[in-house]
């Protein structure tokens, strides 16, 4: 939206930052990158090669990373950032342009979208004053209705929790997001917000971690959550993607602020795994004349196996794998070496159990 100074405002409560500069482009700041689930369109530069005979289609976002595709005149000219008003069932809603062009058709093949081209709704035209100062009211309206809502809720004695509230930008329509373990009759529930807003009602339930997306948060690495940033689908996170990566399995410490196993598991999982078809079996010891080794760690990336006596689990070397499967090889062939530490890089030696380091400082005297 821009007044009469050239000031440009974007919209509150829609996961973006407020930007008061009009020539944003000098100052370096990118509206758009701001923006929940923000896509970078790189190929903006190039000319689109659709014909403008066919319907265009174009990515809107509304709130909290919602986005869905409309089809729209070639005529209009949309540009990524812009404020239009979209067909909805009923009335109309108001979105924001994230994406144009060819990379729209890529992100329809990637959601398997294609084949609803047809019968995608439209985008009927840019938003005029009026319509944006409606909206930006009923922006205002959502907070309220959520808090609101949630005493309706308390007072039916139902056990869901309403996360969330979005209007339609024309106030036609209020969507409540809802997380619930069990089903939840909420046939009366719909009733009492109907007589209390005004609006059609629309129930959406959603799970804990569309929910963490949704309202957002920093993760224990001091950024924002990934689900709340950048992911548009949820992967399923098992516990073997712990072990793969040699993680202790520690709940509270493997969990997310949903309470599910944190989804940055899964992203290194498939290095881990390329790097392990390397490795010799873990279970096979190793015989030496000093006597039989059993593995205790391993470094995946260093390529290093750790491995202690029997009777000396204190004690371990570290072996690379080669040397491993070197000896593994003179064990098979009914061949003894020495001792392991003709192999061993380093060793690492560990404290006796029973002993608390935590308040001896007399090395520091």
């Amino acid at each position: 939206m821009e007044d009469q100074d050239n000031q440009i405002y974007i919209e509150p409560s829609r996961g973006c930052c407020i930007i008061n500069n009009a020539d944003n482009s000098q100052s370096g700041i990118n509206q758009q990158r701001c923006c929940k689930l923000a896509s970078n369109n790189w190929l903006a530069d190039y000319p689109n090669p659709v014909s403008v005979n066919e319907p265009q289609v174009a990515e809107i976002r509304f709130k909290n990373g919602r986005k869905e595709f409309f089809t729209y005149h070639a005529e209009m000219n949309l540009k990524e950032g812009e404020i239009v008003a979209v067909e909805a069932a009923p009335g109309h809603d108001i979105g924001i342009v994230s994406m144009v062009g060819e990379l729209v058709r890529l992100q329809l093949t990637r959601k398997r979208e294609e084949a609803k081209k047809r019968e995608m709704k439209q985008v009927f035209r840019h938003a005029r004053i009026a319509d944006i100062e409606k909206w930006m009211e009923v922006i205002k309206l959502e907070d309220p209705t959520m808090l609101q809502s949630r005493k309706i809720t308390s007072t039916l004695k139902l056990d869901m929790k309403i996360n969330d509230v979005e209007f339609q930008g024309d106030k036609t329509k209020a969507i409540f997001y809802y997380t619930a373990n069990d089903r939840v009759d909420f046939r009366e529930l719909i009733r009492h917000l109907a007589e209390t807003f005004k609006v059609r009602i629309e129930m959406r339930q959603i799970g804990v971690r569309q929910e963490a997306a949704k309202l957002g948060g920093i993760g224990p690495c001091g950024r924002e959550l990934c689900c709340a940033s950048f992911m548009s689908s949820f992967r399923s996170v098992s516990t073997n993607a712990a072990r793969v990566q040699q993680l202790s399995l520690n709940p509270q410490k493997l969990a997310g602020q949903c309470g599910k196993l944190k989804c940055c598991l899964n992203y290194e999982v498939d290095n881990y795994v390329d790097s392990l078809k390397s490795f010799p079996d873990q279970s096979i010891p190793l015989n030496t004349k000093k006597g039989k080794a059993f593995h205790m760690k391993s470094d995946v990336f260093k390529k290093i196996m750790w491995y202690s006596y029997v009777g000396d689990s204190n004690n371990m070397m570290a072996i690379q794998i080669d040397h491993v499967k070197e000896i593994m090889k003179q064990n098979r062939n009914g061949k003894l070496p020495a001792d392991l530490e003709m192999y061993a890089e380093k060793n690492e030696i560990k404290e006796p159990e029973g002993i608390d380091r935590v308040n001896d400082i007399s090395g520091y005297i």
